[in-house]
């Protein structure tokens, strides 16, 4: 059964290890991440979809200027293809960037919740509990007091 708690324990360590809080994480954006947000913030405004309508409404009569169907869908699969693969992998850095942020909130709240339910366990022993489940659920180590 040891076995169980030091893989426990060893798995606790790895994952405190990885976490950081938000005041850890660094706020300097490289250029990509900088261009990212950029095209991010942009994107998601009306004007974007505007463009968007505008760019299929003009793509649709030039069937006739075209002549041919091939020609005629061949543009706009093209275009909307490789908008969409761009778009795709600039707001895929954006959401993780998010992702990663609400992450780090979610570990502060949980350690800070941790020590409250550490201290409140002194008058409330039944916390003890809940409070190694808690840690357990979101990868905390315990804190060892020095007194």
């Amino acid at each position: 059964m040891s076995s169980g708690n030091e893989k426990a324990t060893s798995e606790n360590s790895s994952a405190k290890a990885e976490v950081m809080f938000p005041s850890e994480v660094s706020t300097k954006l490289s250029v990509f991440d900088r261009f990212a947000t950029y095209v991010s913030a942009r994107t998601s405004q009306a004007w974007f979809f505007v463009v968007c309508v505008v760019i299929v409404v003009l793509w649709a009569p030039s069937f006739f200027l075209l002549g041919t169907i091939d020609t005629w869908q061949l543009i706009i699969n093209t275009v909307t293809t490789i908008v969409t693969f761009l778009l795709v992998a600039l707001l895929q850095n954006t959401q993780k960037r998010s992702d990663d942020a609400v992450q780090h909130k979610l570990n502060a709240i949980a350690d800070g919740l941790a020590d409250l339910m550490k201290q409140l366990s002194k008058e409330h022993p039944e916390l003890d509990k809940d409070l190694k489940e808690l840690r357990m659920a979101v990868g905390l180590e315990d804190h060892k007091s020095a007194s």
